[in-house]
C-alpha cells in the first residue's frame, strides 16, 4: 500500500497526471476511483471553459485538484488509523454517537466527516478535511465536559456544540 503526493502534475502544458498517477491513495476510504473521476470531470469542465487552450487548462486543473488529491490521501490514512486504533474505544464510540445525534438534529449545521467524504459529492475533499479538523476541535471540548457519558444527548450539550459552530 502506498500514498503518492507529487508535484507538479503538469509538464510543459502538454501532459497532465490524473487519477492514481497524480494521487495514489490507500484504500481505507474507498475514494481512489471517485477522486480519479473527479479529475476527469474537472479537466473536462476546464476544456469547455477555456476552449481547449491548454496553457490555461493545465495550470488551473493542477491548482484545483492538487489540494483535493492531497486531502483524500491524508483522509484515507487517518481513516485507517481510526479504524485500527479507535473503534473499540468507548470514548471514541461515544464521540461518534454524539456527532450522529447532533447531526440528525441539525443536518444543516453538522455533517460528519465520513459522510462529507463518502456521501457528499458537492463537498471537496480539501473542504471536508478542514471541516473535519474544525469539528474534531469542537468534539474534543465536548468530550472533556464532566459526566459527558451521562448527559451526551442533553440540551446542555446541544447548546454547547451550537455555541462553538
Amino acid at each position: 500500500l502506498v500514498t503518492v503526493k507529487c508535484f507538479p502534475w503538469i509538464f510543459d502544458n502538454r501532459v497532465a497526471l490524473i487519477g492514481d498517477a497524480a494521487h495514489a491513495i490507500v484504500p481505507f476510504f474507498g475514494q481512489g476511483m471517485n477522486c480519479g473521476f473527479e479529475d476527469c470531470v474537472v479537466l473536462n469542465e476546464l476544456i469547455e471553459k477555456h476552449s481547449e487552450d491548454w496553457n490555461k487548462i493545465f495550470p488551473e486543473y493542477q491548482l484545483l485538484r492538487k489540494p483535493d488529491g492531497d486531502a483524500i490521501a491524508d483522509l484515507a490514512i487517518a481513516n485507517f488509523t481510526e479504524m485500527r486504533d479507535k473503534t473499540a474505544d468507548p470514548k471514541f464510540l461515544l464521540q461518534k454517537k454524539i456527532e450522529a445525534h447532533f447531526s440528525a438534529k441539525h443536518p444543516d449545521k453538522w455533517i460528519p466527516l465520513y459522510s462529507m467524504v463518502t456521501y457528499s459529492p458537492h463537498i471537496r475533499y480539501s473542504t471536508a478535511l478542514k471541516e473535519g479538523e474544525r469539528q474534531e476541535g469542537i468534539m474534543q471540548k465536548i468530550m472533556a465536559i464532566a459526566d459527558i457519558d451521562k448527559k451526551w444527548d442533553s440540551e446542555e450539550i446541544e447548546k454547547e456544540i451550537l455555541k462553538m459552530i
